[in-house]
């Protein structure tokens, strides 16, 4: 598979106003589906399917920006739970689903994809004010 046939390639050129941030190893973004407040994708600059395929020290360096923006979400959210899911078997490029869980709710304390769910899509400003938000951390 080539980037351009990548979705996860095409996302960070495609959906700017979901932009939280480009670190050094990866890109970082708000997902259009907030059910979940805060839920984010980290996903490597690199068009890679594996960890071992990361040369050692950008797999180091990867771990520490999915950790970093863990602990800001954390600190904005303030949820029970951090979920991380990597997982590749629908979009073979790395990519971290970075997600606050809450006691309150429904699908508490299952795992994300337990049961479908209707989207919820916020309006503009209030993508901005998360993205905002996690920025202010992040920095």
């Amino acid at each position: 598979m080539n980037n351009t046939d990548c979705p996860m390639c095409r996302r960070w050129e495609e959906e700017k106003d979901l932009r939280i941030a480009e670190l050094e190893h990866s890109y970082l973004i708000l997902n259009r589906d907030q059910f979940f407040p805060g839920y984010t994708l980290l996903f490597t600059k690199n068009h890679v399917t594996e960890l071992f395929h990361l040369d050692r020290d950008v797999r180091i360096g990867l771990m520490e920006e999915v950790s970093w923006v863990a602990q800001a979400l954390f600190d904005v959210f303030t949820p029970a739970k951090i979920n991380y899911e990597l997982l590749g078997n629908m979009v073979p490029h790395i990519h971290w689903h970075i997600v606050p869980r809450f006691a309150s709710e429904s699908l508490w304390p299952r795992p994300i994809w337990a049961e479908p769910h209707d989207e919820l899509l916020l309006a503009p400003d209030q993508y901005v004010q998360y993205i905002e938000k996690i920025r202010s951390v992040l920095q």
